[in-house]
């Protein structure tokens, strides 16, 4: 999405992975975010000076700079008038993440994150920077409508009611872990829960386990 003329309402999404930067801009988008996206610090900062955001999420691993100095960055150009959440994969312990937060950042979050807390977190600092009654959370899609599923959605939902865990489903999949915790939280997005556990309950009772083990004996 294109950033608003003259700033004010853009949030920015800065994560190298395009795939959770579009499950960040989809659930923005229910609350009627316009957002930016970067998928480095030097275009992240560029973005940012070219047009101030109202928000930024900001990766802690990305390409070149590191989201520590684009934090840096931002505090030096625009203060702490501009909330920056970090977003991270990687394991930290609580004593870790109160430091993060030292260096300059408003908030943490952790991958794979919940969609309802990272909205709700977003949702409150917008309001504590002065969006208040801007952001309204538009309607979810039925957690009942599995439709909007992609295959390998299904074959990973299908693995957690299965009760493996993101590691072993990698290795089933052949594919990166880091490639599962996305697509766990596209698929948690799009079916409207709010957990793991939600989830699998929600492939039991439309018995998407039997329809994914149905599909791999057919090919």
């Amino acid at each position: 999405m294109n950033a608003e003329p003259g700033g004010g309402g853009t949030v920015l999404v800065v994560d190298d992975d395009a795939g959770c930067r579009a499950l960040i801009v989809a659930l923005l988008d229910r609350i009627g975010c316009t957002v930016s996206e970067a998928a480095s610090g030097e275009e992240a900062l560029a973005l940012a000076k070219a047009n101030r955001p109202a928000l930024v999420l900001l990766d802690v691993c990305i390409p070149g700079i590191s989201g520590y100095e684009v934090c840096h960055e931002l505090r030096e150009t625009f203060g702490h008038s501009l909330p920056v959440v970090f977003i991270s994969g990687c394991r930290m312990e609580s004593q870790d993440r109160v430091a993060r937060l030292l260096l300059g950042a408003d908030d943490y979050i952790v991958k794979p994150f919940d969609p309802d807390e990272l909205v709700a977190r977003v949702r409150r600092l917008l309001v504590r920077n002065g969006n208040s009654g801007r952001y309204i959370e538009r309607p979810k899609r039925s957690s009942a409508s599995v439709s909007s599923l992609t295959t390998r959605e299904r074959e990973v939902l299908g693995l957690l009611a299965r009760g493996r865990n993101q590691d072993q489903i990698a290795a089933e999949l052949v594919i990166s872990s880091k490639t599962v915790a996305t697509h766990i939280q596209r698929l948690l997005a799009k079916l409207g829960v709010h957990s793991r556990a939600q989830a699998v309950a929600l492939a039991h009772r439309e018995r998407l386990v039997d329809d994914v083990e149905g599909a791999r004996h057919a090919s």
